[in-house]
C-alpha cells in the first residue's frame, strides 16, 4: 500500500553518500522528521530541485526511528520565490524550528503559522519584522511558553497602552515603576499589539523585537543563530540595511 502523502516543508538538507540527501522536514501531522532521500541527487529521477527549503510539498516516508526513508515527493505549489531579506528571514524561521522542536512531536497550528509566515514574507518581502514577531509568538505558544500580553502578571489588571511595563520572562508584565528591572521595558501598546496581532508602528516593532529576543534566548541557549550571522555578513557596511536593524 502506498504511504500517505503529507503536507510538509524541508527545513534543512545536506548531501548524503554519493547520490542521496539527508533532510529535516516539518510536516503537518507528524511534526519534525528526519528523512533519507535515496538517489535524490542522481541524474535519473533526481528530486534535488524539488526538495528545497520553502517549497510547499507533499511527502511520504517509511520506517521508524530517528531517520526514515523518503518514498514520495510532490510539489503543491502556491508560494512565490523568496529573495534578499525575506529569504534570510525565512531561514531564521527554519533555524528556530530546528533548534526548538523535538522530532515526531506534532504541531498543526504551528505548521499553519509557519506557512502563513512564508506567504507574508513572499508577499511583502521588504517588511519582515512583524511577520517574524507573530511567528515567534505562535512558536512560544506551541512550546508551552505562551506570553502574557493583556493583563499584569500579579494583579491581573488590564494592560494600559501608554503605561510602561517590565516583562519578567518567568512571570509576565509588571508595572515598570513598581518592579525590579529584571527584563525588557516596553509600553503596554506593544503587548496589546502582539495580542491583537495588529497595530505595529515603529515603536512597537522595536520593543517587540527586544522582548522576543530576550525570551527566546532563554530557550535557544548560548549557541548563536547562523541566520543572524548571515544577515550581518550580507548587509555589512550598509548604512541602512533592508528592514533596518533586522538581524533575525
Amino acid at each position: 500500500m502506498r504511504a500517505e502523502l503529507r503536507p510538509a516543508y524541508v527545513l534543512h538538507r545536506q548531501p548524503y553518500r554519493e547520490s542521496s540527501l539527508l533532510l529535516e522536514a516539518f510536516s503537518l501531522d507528524v511534526g519534525r522528521v528526519g528523512l533519507v532521500a535515496r538517489g535524490a541527487r542522481s541524474g535519473k529521477g533526481g528530486k534535488a530541485g524539488l526538495l528545497q527549503p520553502f517549497v510547499p510539498l507533499l511527502l511520504s516516508w517509511s520506517g521508524r526511528g530517528e531517520l526514515a526513508t523518503l518514498t514520495g515527493a510532490e510539489g503543491r505549489g502556491g508560494l512565490a520565490p523568496l529573495t534578499g531579506t525575506a529569504l534570510i528571514s525565512a531561514f531564521y524561521l527554519n533555524e528556530l524550528l530546528l533548534r526548538l522542536l523535538q522530532r515526531h512531536d506534532p504541531h498543526e497550528e504551528l505548521f499553519h503559522a509557519y506557512e502563513l509566515a512564508l506567504q507574508r514574507l513572499a508577499a511583502v518581502p521588504q517588511q519582515p519584522e512583524w511577520t517574524l514577531r507573530l511567528f515567534e509568538k505562535a512558536l512560544l505558544q506551541e512550546l508551552g511558553y505562551g506570553l502574557l500580553l493583556e493583563h499584569e502578571a500579579h494583579s491581573g489588571s488590564a494592560i494600559q497602552p501608554e503605561r510602561r511595563y517590565c516583562y519578567h520572562v518567568q512571570q509576565g508584565p509588571l508595572p515598570a515603576d513598581a518592579a525590579m528591572q529584571a527584563g525588557p521595558v516596553l509600553h503596554g501598546a506593544t503587548l496589546l499589539a502582539l495580542a491583537a496581532e495588529q497595530g505595529a508602528d515603529e515603536r512597537v516593532l522595536v520593543e517587540a523585537k527586544t522582548l522576543m529576543r530576550t525570551i527566546l534566548a532563554q530557550y535557544l541557549g548560548a549557541r548563536p543563530l547562523r541566520s543572524r550571522e548571515l544577515f550581518r555578513q550580507t548587509y555589512a557596511g550598509r548604512a541602512t540595511p533592508p528592514a533596518a536593524d533586522h538581524e533575525d
